[in-house]
């Protein structure tokens, strides 16, 4: 393997974070540098595809739940290479629930026609808000039908659903709703990640990260993930066993259950909408 190739190497497997915040040109000018040498890093690292130039739209609306969006873009973000495009209905700053802004960086208009994955986060009002406006919609339905990966995190899959997206489709969701998808068309299944053909849907918030990396793999392969995943110290171990409905205690399980309860009717009634 030549020197350009071991640093491109280096940038995507070890600094990938970093990598993903230089301009390409001065990754390709570092690349270039006839002075860097590289260890033999064994395994197929030069088999690895680490660059590319695939094309990422990732939805923002008011009200969406961040971790939805910001875990799934970190790991996109790694992908040297990557275009992401922050997508909302005008260029004007959007918040979440949570109170954080974001700055999108494309409109319905101006995004590409053409994607390699079409992304939605999830979260509450605000989804069943973007679940019931036609932009919206429309913006899913078109781009949808031509991107490579239609993809969603937590109740982002309402908004598959109501696009019209996930009929006859294997999918997740945030446990408060995931039983509404049938409603659309859809076969809500129980797990972190679910695949069918090209729909990847992750479950509630945090399965963005595994969302993410499931990405990460299917876009460049098994060991970039792992490089992605190392750089990100992906380990994680919680300091409570209550992230599940299978886990999570009796009285824990009630609260929240009482707790999402009108979101839940809400998401129900959105998807039997659907079917009317």
């Amino acid at each position: 393997m030549i020197d350009n190739d071991r640093r491109t190497l280096l940038l995507g497997a070890l600094l990938t974070p970093l990598a993903a915040s230089l301009p390409l040109s001065v990754q390709a000018a570092d690349m270039s540098d006839p002075n860097h040498k590289m260890p033999d890093m064994g395994r197929d690292m030069d088999k690895v595809q680490w660059m590319g130039n695939e094309e990422v739209a990732m939805l923002v609306y008011p009200g969406m739940t961040v971790m939805d969006l910001v875990g799934p873009h970190c790991m996109f973000g790694s992908l040297m290479g990557v275009k992401i495009h922050i997508v909302a209905k005008t260029l004007d700053p959007v918040t979440s629930d949570a109170g954080l802004t974001v700055v999108p960086t494309a409109t319905f208009e101006t995004c590409p026609k053409d994607l390699t994955v079409l992304f939605t986060p999830g979260g509450t009002e605000g989804t069943l808000a973007a679940a019931s406006d036609p932009d919206t919609l429309a913006f899913f339905a078109d781009r949808g039908s031509r991107a490579k990966y239609v993809t969603s995190v937590c109740s982002g899959s309402l908004i598959l659903g109501a696009a019209g997206l996930l009929k006859g489709y294997k999918a997740t969701s945030h446990w408060s709703c995931r039983d509404a998808l049938s409603g659309f068309g859809a076969i809500p299944t129980e797990a972190r990640v679910v695949r069918d053909r090209n729909r990847i849907t992750g479950a509630g918030v945090t399965a963005g990260l595994d969302f993410g990396l499931t990405m990460v793999a299917e876009l460049r392969g098994k060991i970039y993930a792992e490089c992605t995943q190392l750089m990100s110290e992906y380990d994680p171990h919680p300091p409570f066993n209550a992230g599940s409905m299978q886990t999570a205690p009796a009285d824990v399980k009630k609260a929240m259950i009482e707790l999402a309860s009108d979101f839940s009717r809400k998401a129900e009634a959105l998807a039997h909408k659907a079917l009317s």
